[in-house]
């Protein structure tokens, strides 16, 4: 893609966050657009929500288990950045006007306390890095109509981002067997989905590897007090203006996303 593409369209995603409006998949409307086309994309809208004031607090992985990269056609995962913007308390409820599509995913959150720099970053490295780990909600959310979306379309898109809900006790990872560690997902209190940390690339440390050694190849380090999500441990599920949503994983906690029911976009 040429550079004024590349600005057009995160233009287009940046207006469909004002509007509320969705746009058509960027995949059909930049037929030639390849993966790294797409993190330029992603990358412009970073550039202009910093220079707005918000500011990089860490990054999330997609893409994390084997059947959505089949699906996706790619081998690896992705990644989007999180900003200041992005977090919301737990509990305290969280305007619903300010999604257009949302879906919600349980995660591991790991709070770093080293920098990691990659290219090289083994998975002993990404261990001794994280502080503690968090239980964590994505609101994850697509401007693209439908969410019909390829790996270029969700890629540009942020990873398809939207926010994030932290719990509020941090566990020391050493007391975690974190392939083993298991989440039920609660909607308006009934368990909805289940899954355990071994769907995030058989364990969610190996995803915190792969993102310092992905960001690492583009000069990029994750810095200390930097929050990483590592990817679902369940499938998404579609939540509405008042849903109350808790994710509960025993010896890690529990964390709770309140949707409004109206709120201003």
């Amino acid at each position: 893609m040429r550079s004024s593409e590349v600005r057009e369209a995160a233009a287009a995603l940046l207006g469909a966050y004002r509007s509320g409006t969705p746009i058509p998949p960027l995949s059909t409307t930049y037929p030639g657009a390849t993966i790294d086309d797409a993190y330029q994309i992603q990358q412009e809208q970073v550039r202009i929500w910093t220079e707005a004031g918000d500011r990089v607090c860490g990054h999330k992985i997609g893409l994390v288990s084997a059947a959505i990269q089949r699906q996706m056609g790619v081998h690896e995962p992705d990644y989007g950045h999180l900003t200041a913007s992005m977090f919301h308390p737990q509990h305290r409820p969280i305007p619903a006007g300010t999604f257009l599509q949302p879906r919600i995913e349980p995660e591991i959150a790991f709070v770093l306390g080293a920098p990691l720099r990659g290219p090289g970053v083994t998975v002993d490295d990404a261990r001794r890095a994280v502080r503690c780990l968090l239980p964590a909600l994505e609101i994850v959310d697509s401007r693209i109509q439908d969410w019909k979306v390829s790996i270029v379309d969700t890629i540009a898109d942020n990873a398809s981002s939207g926010a994030v809900v932290l719990g509020s006790t941090p566990i020391d990872p050493a007391d975690v067997d974190l392939p083993s560690a298991n989440c039920a997902l609660l909607r308006n209190g009934t368990v909805t989905e289940t899954g355990m940390g071994a769907a995030v690339l058989g364990a969610p440390i190996n995803a915190l590897a792969w993102l310092a050694n992905a960001v690492g190849a583009l000069g990029v380090s994750l810095e200390p007090d930097q929050i990483v999500l590592s990817g679902s441990i369940t499938r998404a599920i579609t939540i509405a203006p008042g849903d109350i949503i808790t994710a509960d994983f025993p010896g890690i906690g529990t964390v709770t996303a309140v949707l409004a029911e109206h709120g201003p976009s």
